[in-house]
This record gives C-alpha cells, sequence and structure tokens, in this order.
C-alpha cells in the first residue's frame, strides 16, 4: 500500500521534520518512562511514525460503526455464565491465572451473585486490514476487491477484543495530532481532511464519570488500580486530566493492588473504603497478568474488590469474557447468534473473524494441531493473556506445539490464522536513535467504546 506522501523525503527536510515532531510530542504529552533505565522524574517521547498510515474510508468507517455491536455482544457475552463455563470449562484447570480468576467468579457466585449489579466495560477492538479475503458479493466497489483481484486488501480482521486495561485511549488520539502537525510542516496540508477526529480521551473518561455519577456518592472517588511501576504514565494520566475537565467535582485516586490489600476494607453495606476515600469506580490499569499478583494478599484483594459495592471496569465476568478462549468459541457457527438478534448485527461480526481453532484434546483440537505442524507460517499460537508479547508466530510454533502435544497445557491455548496485512513504508522515529529508519511497516487499529449495564439491561 502506497504511504500518505510519497517516500523518501530529502535528508534535510527529513532532519527538520524529526526534530519538530519529536518536541511537539515531548511537549505535548506523548511520552513513556524508560523501562531499562528509569527514573520517575524523566520522559521519553513514545516511539511513533513520522507520518500517517493510509487506511480506506469505507472499511475506517465500518469499522468504527461496529464498535457499539461489538460492545452490546461482549457485555452479554459477560453476564452469561453457563456460556463463560462452558467455554473456560478446560481452561480453567490447565491455566493457572485463568483458573484464579474463575474461581473468583465462582465464589461471587456462590454468594448471591455480585453486590454491584452494574458493570462498566471500556473496551478495544483490535483490527488489522487483511489482503487476502476476497469479496464475492459482486456488488462491492472496486476498492473492497482484493489483491487476486487487483487490488491490496478486501477487509478488517479481528486481531482481539481487550476488556482490562485497554490502553493507549490518550496516545491513540495523541497520534493524530502529530500527524496533524508534521503532515502541515511538510507542506501537505491537503491531507489533513483525511486525518479523521478521534475522540476515544474524551469517550473513555466520560464512561467513567457517567458511572461515577451513577454510583451517586458525591464524596465517592475513582480509584485507578495500577501497576507498582508505571511505565505508560502519560496514557493514565491524561485520562485523569480529561476527567477532571469534564467533572471537576470527582477525584481520582491511584493505588495498587498491595495497598489495597494492605489498607482497604469493606464497610456493612459493601462499599469499598482505602485511606478515608469511599471508592465509587474501579479503574483496571492493571491485574491482567500473574506477574502482578506475586503474593495471595493481591488474590484477595481482588476477591475484596468484587464483593464491593463499587463499579469495577472490568467486573470479573468482564475480565473472563475478554479471554482468548472466549473469542474462539464466539467465532463458531451459532454462537454469535445467541447474543445479537438482527442479522445485519450479526453478519458483521462474523465478517470481522477470521479462523480461530482449538487445540483441546479431541478430534477437532487434533486436526488444528496437526494444521498448525504441517503449515505454522500460516498461524499464530494465542495463550489466555494480555499485555503483548505472549504469542508464539511462524517456524517458533512447531517446536512449542510438539513440546506440548500430549500436555493438558495444550487446552490454554488457541490457534489463529495469521493475518496478512497490506505493507506500507513509513520513518520510524525512537528515543535514543540519532536517524529515523525508513523501514517496511504493518498497521493494526483499535477502536474503543464503553457499555455501562447490567445483566438485564444495557443502561448506555
Amino acid at each position: 500500500m502506497d504511504p500518505c506522501i510519497p517516500l523518501p523525503i530529502p535528508n534535510d527536510q527529513l532532519e527538520d521534520l524529526v526534530d519538530k515532531a519529536k518536541d511537539y510530542a515531548l511537549m505535548h504529552g506523548i511520552c513513556m518512562r524508560q523501562k531499562d533505565n528509569f527514573d520517575r522524574d524523566a520522559l521519553h517521547f513514545a516511539p511513533f511514525v513520522l507520518f500517517p498510515t493510509p487506511f480506506p474510508r469505507d472499511e475506517y468507517r465500518k469499522s468504527v460503526e461496529l464498535q457499539t455491536v461489538l460492545n452490546e455482544l461482549m457485555h452479554k457475552v459477560a453476564h452469561d455464565y453457563d456460556f463463560l463455563k462452558e467455554t473456560l470449562n478446560h481452561t480453567i484447570k490447565v491455566d493457572e491465572f485463568t483458573g484464579r480468576l474463575w474461581n473468583i467468579y465462582e465464589t461471587i457466585m456462590g454468594e448471591g451473585g455480585p453486590t454491584q449489579l452494574l458493570s462498566l466495560g471500556m473496551l478495544r477492538s483490535d483490527i488489522m486490514l487483511d489482503q487476502h479475503c476476497c469479496c464475492t458479493c459482486g456488488s462491492c466497489s472496486p476498492e473492497r476487491e482484493c489483491e487476486k483481484s487487483g487490488k491490496s486488501f478486501c477487509s478488517w480482521k479481528q486481531v482481539e477484543l481487550n476488556t482490562i486495561a485497554s490502553g493507549f485511549g490518550w496516545l491513540g488520539p495523541a497520534s493524530g495530532l502529530l500527524h496533524r502537525y508534521v503532515v502541515a510542516e511538510a507542506g501537505h496540508s491537503e491531507l489533513l481532511k483525511d486525518i479523521p477526529d478521534n475522540g476515544a480521551l474524551e469517550g473513555l473518561a466520560g464512561g467513567l464519570v457517567e458511572a461515577w455519577k451513577i454510583y451517586n456518592k458525591p464524596k465517592s472517588v475513582i480509584l485507578f488500580l495500577v501497576e507498582d511501576v508505571t511505565y505508560n504514565v502519560c496514557d493514565q494520566k491524561f485520562h485523569e486530566f480529561e476527567i477532571r475537565k469534564q467533572c471537576p467535582e470527582v477525584f481520582v485516586i491511584r493505588k495498587t493492588l498491595t495497598e489495597l490489600a494492605n489498607r482497604a476494607q469493606l464497610n456493612q453495606d459493601k462499599s469499598l473504603w482505602i485511606d478515608g476515600h469511599e471508592v465509587g469506580v474501579v479503574y483496571m490499569r492493571c491485574g491482567y497478568h500473574p506477574d502482578q499478583y506475586p503474593t495471595e494478599k493481591e488474590w484477595e484483594a481482588r476477591l475484596l474488590m468484587e464483593r464491593s459495592l463499587a463499579i469495577k471496569c472490568p467486573s470479573i465476568n468482564y475480565h473472563l469474557a475478554g479471554t482468548k478462549k472466549v473469542q474462539q468459541e464466539l467465532a463458531k457457527p451459532g454462537q454469535v447468534e445467541k447474543f445479537l438478534g438482527y442479522k445485519a448485527q450479526i453478519e458483521s461480526v462474523r465478517d470481522i473473524f477470521t479462523g480461530l481453532y482449538s487445540l483441546d484434546h479431541d478430534e477437532v483440537g487434533n486436526k488444528s494441531y496437526e494444521a498448525a505442524i504441517s503449515s505454522p507460517e500460516k498461524f499464530v499460537l494465542k495463550p489466555q493473556r494480555e499485555g503483548g508479547g505472549n504469542n508464539v508466530y511462524g517456524a517458533d510454533i512447531k517446536p512449542f506445539l510438539e513440546k506440548i502435544k500430549d500436555s493438558e497445557e495444550r487446552n490454554a491455548f488457541i490457534l489463529m490464522d495469521r493475518i496478512q496485512p497490506p505493507i506500507t513504508t513509513n520513518y520510524m522515529v525512537r528515543p535514543g536513535q540519532a536517524k529515523a529508519q525508513l523501514v517496511d511497516v504493518i498497521s493494526e487499529l483499535g477502536i474503543f467504546g464503553y457499555v455501562i449495564g447490567d445483566k438485564h439491561s444495557i443502561h448506555t
């Protein structure tokens, strides 16, 4: 796919634009703390590409419109106990982390269900263009045809759907601000109209504020549950700043799971208190990885939180609904139909599903196993984890699967068709590197949405 402006550009222009872009990023909070040289008082700009990535306009619009349907789907999935139990039945026996989450859910249900019936879902659907999914309807516009018909792409396919700690609600919109500035400085102001507005930050902060108002305790706070050390601090803090902008009456506090374990308590009415603050809403920016529960105390804190009256984002059932096994189950024929009533909705969701396969020890799972061993380059192997960096690709799949062939650990993974996105070129800019590198890049689009509701209905 061609870049939005012809590349390469003259070296003197490149150096000027990179210097300006770095300064813009630093002065607008498009930053992170460094992991390898941590300093609480120092920020470096987040890595970025110099120019915006092109997407087909119709596909972009379709992805935005689809998000409300995905919100409804995941809300209903999260509140279907029987579906979650059946889907995760094998996984919770072999994946300890998912098993611990399930035990909390079972404890809550065994106590008569959650104290707080409302959940706040703040979701991010990650999608990629796939250039190998030909349109067969015969009536699509030419740009919807795939490369087999002489074009480079066809439609979106979903990589995953995140239900916990869905990051980049600030850094995503901020990249658009950066690209508007760079494109104009490069003398291509005619392209500004093609860079879409991004209201993710306002929407997500608005969801948190709305949940706080529903809790209806003016002196309660919004609790950001954070890591012991936060590297992606700007992404989190800009949510706080936007909350303050939208609703000056509410205060945000930041606590770790360990701090919650040591100092939080429930009152008789199940309200959650810490350090003299009643918590109206809990927004989890951690708790999605086993390393974030170093001792039993952190697990006890998670259960305490789930027992509380606070509105959780996510509640434990929403967390479980975001597992890869649930994603794989929903891709089976007839499953989406259990949760969505309109044919157009069902078809729009199914259109973004790529092949997702079980690896359980049964006839279906064994068939998937053999396919992956035979053609590993066609697949991605996924565990039940969030946070990135956990997948197995390409040539690494065969030895990995052979190692766990006869182990129950196989049940903890799913297999996904590898998406073949179009490749474009761009300049990659990283902190500490003197020169921007002209590289081939592939792009993923994350669409945010939020939903508030209970088992019976969606409020917003």
